[in-house]
């Protein structure tokens, strides 16, 4: 075994975890998922089947990912946040088949307490806050408070907010990597 898993946590059989990962108490990583590398995933999460981590994702405690979910590397899930698969539950009615997908994209951030509705992608670097309820797709770089969540400005690889100068250009505070923000989209200049 090249990750560690506490004694608590219950690994299913045929799910792919990669090297130096570690898997904390009471968590549940269920069979055909894959976690990528150096992914830390807190204590009470549950990982369903077909759910896809890269590397070096950091999923906080009590995190629900379901079926249909995918995060590229670099993924910050924080504490309690959600993310649905059936747009329209009914304990009556089995949906099991009919899964929405939401991809999450690299270096993306997630706040606590966010819920993520099925089908709506989140871009790059972009950071959902806290208690925000994403109900439509968020762009690269988007900075999105609120329920629903709303567009409140941009944010860089670092996640500091960007403020952009009358050209268009901002620049990240700790790094000094410049953007260009042209109509509603942002994109690093390199």
């Amino acid at each position: 075994m090249d990750y560690f898993a506490h004694e608590t946590a219950v690994i299913d059989e045929e799910c792919s975890i990669g090297v130096g990962t570690k898997i904390w108490h009471f968590s549940h990583v269920m069979s055909g998922c894959e976690i990528g590398s150096g992914c830390n995933i807190g204590q009470n999460v549950v990982v369903s089947p077909g759910v896809v981590l890269g590397n070096n994702c950091k999923v906080q405690n009590n995190v629900s990912i379901y079926t249909g979910v995918t995060c590229e590397d670099d993924v910050f899930l924080g504490p309690s946040c959600v993310f649905t698969n059936v747009i329209n539950p009914r304990s009556a009615i089995n949906r099991r088949g009919h899964f929405m997908k939401t991809h999450v994209g690299r270096g993306a951030t997630v706040g606590a307490n966010a819920t993520i509705v099925c089908g709506n992608d989140i871009g790059d670097y972009a950071f959902i806050g806290a208690g925000s309820v994403v109900t439509k797709e968020v762009p690269n770089y988007a900075l999105v408070i609120g329920n629903p969540a709303r567009l409140s400005g941009w944010v860089s690889e670092y996640g500091h907010k960007l403020i952009f100068d009358e050209s268009g250009i901002a620049e990240c505070r700790e790094s000094g990597q410049k953007y260009e923000l042209s109509g509603k989209k942002v994109q690093r200049v390199k």
